[in-house]
């Protein structure tokens, strides 16, 4: 999640104070942010960029194994055929 998003999130909760505690407004966007950032890093997620790197790897993997097992299929069928 970007700095913006946090900003975002926080600004639209502390919109939903009541007026009589609009002063409390920035203190209560700095703590959102604040928990907000710490939760997420303790959740040791990754970024979108990253997860769609390690998606085209494992298309990739999946690929070179199907082809594989085909390989050794055909392999296993001349092996029979010849005995």
């Amino acid at each position: 999640m970007e700095n913006s998003q946090f900003d975002d999130l926080a600004r639209r909760l502390s919109q939903l104070l009541p007026p009589g505690l609009a002063g409390m407004r920035d203190e209560l966007e700095r703590n959102v942010r604040a928990v907000l950032q710490q939760s997420l890093a303790r959740m040791d997620l990754v970024s979108r960029e990253e997860f769609e790197v390690q998606q085209a790897v494992l298309a990739r993997s999946r690929s070179r194994l199907e082809a594989l097992e085909k390989q050794v299929a055909e392999l296993e069928k001349r092996l029979t055929e010849s005995e």
